[in-house]
């Protein structure tokens, strides 16, 4: 072991010892702490975690914005969680509080053999220790398999620029755009995951395109693989070239290629319009609204145009953009924010008073025997007539509506059904915790309907987009978004449009790939809707209205954007004790050059434009706890039978009920139709003498994307089950991370492994691994984004036979008591 690995573990097993004994004795400072133990980190716990680590000489850390990766820097801090017997062991027995630890990624490219690692440092109010994480296995994370930074992002664009100065007069004459000195005519790089398919490797494709609002709309037909695995810039080199359907060795090969007329050339049209009263190009859009960037601890960032490549300095130096005067944003330290409605556009009320509403001119009203009528405000459902004749309806002057820009808005009550402590929610009967993790993303703890626990934690653990293409980009693309940081990559949602106006608003921060906290601003939102009302009749003369039997539903919304698609997640919380989890699948067209070939993977959008073909897979971990650890899965699936009657003979569906005892049986591959009732049961019994249960439903579009045998990737062996339900395991409660994108032949944990030591899953504590999702085949109606409706996949967990009575559902008053 190395000096600093010893000096690290007498520290921490010292430091360790004294921070159990204090807590013991202080049993004041675990009460207060309780509703604490499962918060995010603070910005002064983030802060203090930083300080502490910084200050530790052994590891020669410097900032992580120092342009070089030959440093060591810290890449990531976030909330360590605690192993769920110890949480659980708090929460119900009072047992002793787990320790508050924060988990630092640190990147150590200034030695011999670089390499990623992983730290605890804790306690996270005042640190005093820190010790290696180790992975299952003892495997260690090679150099190659850690996240893209900024710094490199920026080296990259550089070496590009560089490399491909020999194809500037290429480039100004297929595209009208250039790299140096482009003066608004700018040409840019999107780089593609992963990185490489063999271990140890970083090579990366990038795609050149028109820097343009909807660059991602406008390929060049040029695509470029760059080794940059070194730490050292000079050592990275391009290896190949494509261009429109045909490989070269370098840009001095092509250029030469084209100065000798040997390349068949594209001169794409010009994207801009000539004059005013021409159409913009077909792939624009007009933003709605710009947002500044995170704050950091040191004030406002210059704001960047894509989040990939640095933004050109201008002669006059670096601008600070301003908000939008017409979204004011209140940045407090971290709590939440209730947005306000717009009452920008009351309806003018002329002189004389509100007027009667006149039908257009182009459509008269036919006239009925009584002469003609008064037109109805409402075409669809016109106004029951009574006994003296159709009626003006006024509308009520007092009360102008308030018509804002973005149209009609979702009713909230004025008094909200739900509570908000910190990061706790209480609504109704429910009772559960939330985290936005900078991993993966938002994810709810201790959920609890009725003051029973229905499951300890559920969340995302890994996101897939698998394209298929002709290109040499996008035959390789397969995006392993938690790669990405589905927590660190969310963005500022906008009343009205991706939240009601009347939501709470909830910053986020996050210690991503900085030198200190930063804050994001509107990260999440919560906000009640309405479901339905019920009518009842009484099949004589007359309806029942029972508007509170279906009761609203809560809402829990975040979004990821990683590259041109946003993934908008949703938990939905129902007053009846059923949940939802959903994913919606939506954004920029990943589009890129046509070629006939391509038309086997693409869909043509434009002259000169394709759109991938692919599949978008959500990977759900659902630890359920239904009244209990001690839960067994089974199944109803049903079949038909023929009966012989006296007198006929019938076909009658019968139920076949299926209890699992190992995971192996319990494992579901695409290829197999997944049985319509997943029940997980607690062993006692109702009074009805069945099982307190919940069912999990999964009404998914996904399809098996990759079967069994392709290629020899761990990384890809989720995507093969629909379902798969194993024993919780404490080295088995992540096998998506961060590494994931870059580490595909040397995966850190194999989800395939989970299942293959086939354990007993009988009275067991069990968790269920869900894949859901969706394919895009795009076509011309989506451009220049794809549509949020209809493209969502998720789960439903909905009680069955849970109760031990027949209870009413209302949507009652916050009542629940806080148990997190």
């Amino acid at each position: 072991m190395s000096l600093v690995g010893r000096t690290l573990v007498l520290g921490w097993m010292t430091t360790i010892l004294v921070v159990h004994m204090s807590v013991a004795k202080h049993s004041r400072w675990a009460l207060r702490t309780k509703p604490q133990m499962l918060w995010d980190l603070s910005g002064e716990e983030l802060e203090a975690v930083h300080n502490f680590v910084m200050s530790s000489k052994e590891l020669e850390l410097q900032p992580s914005t120092l342009l070089t990766l030959a440093k060591n820097s810290v890449f990531l801090i976030e909330m360590l969680m605690p192993k769920k017997y110890e949480v659980l062991a708090f929460l119900d027995k009072g047992a002793m509080l787990p320790l508050r630890e924060a988990r630092v990624l640190i990147y150590f490219g200034a030695q011999e053999y670089p390499n990623v690692t992983e730290y605890a440092v804790g306690p996270v109010e005042q640190p005093m220790y820190m010790r290696k994480l180790n992975r299952k296995g003892g495997q260690q994370l090679s150099w190659a398999s850690r996240p893209m930074s900024k710094v490199e992002s920026a080296l990259l664009l550089h070496t590009l620029k560089t490399a491909t100065k020999p194809l500037q007069e290429f480039f100004f004459d297929t595209t009208g755009f250039t790299l140096q000195d482009c003066n608004g005519g700018c040409l840019t790089f999107t780089n593609v995951g992963p990185r490489a398919m063999t271990f140890g490797k970083r090579h990366s494709w990038f795609l050149l395109q028109r820097i343009m609002n909807d660059y991602f709309l406008q390929p060049t037909g040029l695509e470029i693989l760059l080794d940059h695995g070194s730490t050292d810039v000079q050592d990275w080199i391009v290896e190949q070239v494509w261009y429109n359907g045909k490989f070269y060795n370098s840009p001095e090969e092509l250029a030469q290629k084209y100065a000798d007329g040997e390349v068949d050339i594209v001169v794409l049209e010009d994207p801009l319009p000539k004059t005013t009263e021409q159409f913009p190009q077909f792939s624009t859009y007009k933003p709605y609204a710009e947002f500044l960037m995170p704050i950091s601890k040191g004030g406002p960032r210059v704001i960047q145009l894509y989040p990939e490549f640095p933004m050109p300095i201008s002669k006059g130096g670096p601008q600070k953009a301003q908000p939008d005067p017409k979204f004011p944003i209140p940045i407090s330290k971290g709590g939440p924010q209730v947005a306000q409605p717009y009452r920008e556009f009351p309806m003018p009320i002329s002189k004389g008073g509100p007027q009667v509403v006149q039908p257009d001119p182009k459509f008269p009203i036919p006239i009925s025997k009584g002469g003609p009528r008064v037109p109805q405000p409402h075409a669809k459902f016109p106004m029951p007539i009574s006994k003296g004749g159709p009626r003006v309806v006024q509308p009520k002057a007092k009360f102008p509506m308030p018509i804002s820009k973005g149209g009609p808005q979702i009713a909230q009550p004025h008094v909200p059904h739900y509570r908000l402590k910190h990061n706790t929610v209480l609504y109704g009967d429910w009772n559960f915790f939330f985290k936005l993790h900078s991993s993966y993303g938002l994810q709810l703890f201790n959920v609890h309907f009725r003051g029973e626990r229905i499951a300890y934690e559920v969340g995302v653990q890994e996101v897939m987009a698998l394209y298929r293409g002709h290109t040499a980009a996008g035959r390789k693309t397969k995006y392993m978004d938690v790669g990405w940081g589905l927590g660190g990559i969310t963005h500022q949602l906008t009343p009205g449009i991706d939240c009601p106006h009347e939501a709470t608003f909830l910053d986020a921060i996050h210690y991503y790939d900085s030198d200190g906290p930063v804050l994001s601003r509107r990260a999440l939102c919560i906000f009640e809707m309405p479901l339905r009302q019920y009518f009842n009749s009484n099949f004589r003369s007359s309806f029942s209205s029972y508007a509170k039997l279906s009761g609203p539903m809560l809402v829990l919304r975040t979004a990821s954007t990683i590259h041109n698609h946003d993934y908008i997640w949703d938990f939905i919380f129902h007053s009846n004790g059923m949940m939802e989890g959903k994913m919606y699948a939506t954004g920029y067209v990943h589009a890129t050059f046509y070629s006939s070939e391509g038309l086997l993977y693409h869909s043509r959008l434009h002259t000169h434009l394709l759109g991938n073909v692919h599949s978008h897979l959500a990977h759900y971990r659902i630890d359920l706890d239904v009244a209990g650890t001690k839960n067994r899965f089974q199944t109803l699936k049903m079949r038909l039978e023929n009966i012989m009657d006296p007198w006929s003979q019938q076909v009658k569906p019968i139920l076949d009920k299926t209890q699992y005892s190992w995971e192996r049986q319990a494992a579901f591959h695409f290829r197999q139709t997944l049985p319509k009732y997943l029940l997980f049961s607690n062993t006692g019994k109702s009074v009805s003498g069945l099982s307190h249960s919940y069912r999990l439903h999964v009404p998914s579009m996904a399809e098996q994307v990759l079967p069994p045998g392709w290629q020899t990737s761990p990384a890809f062996t989720w995507p093969r089950y629909q379902l798969a339900v194993t024993k919780y395991q404490e080295s088995e409660r992540f096998h998506g991370s961060l590494y994931n994108q870059n580490h595909h032949w040397a995966y850190p944990m194999v989800f395939e492994n989970f299942i293959h030591n086939n354990e007993n899953i009988e009275d067991e504590d069990l968790v269920a691994w869900v894949t859901v999702g969706l394919s895009h085949n795009h076509h011309s109606e989506i451009v220049p984004s794809v549509a949020t409706p209809g493209n969502s996949a998720g789960f439903l967990l909905q009680p069955f036979d849970f109760y031990n009575s027949f209870r009413r559902y209302t949507a009652s008053p916050t009542h629940a008591q806080c148990v997190c």
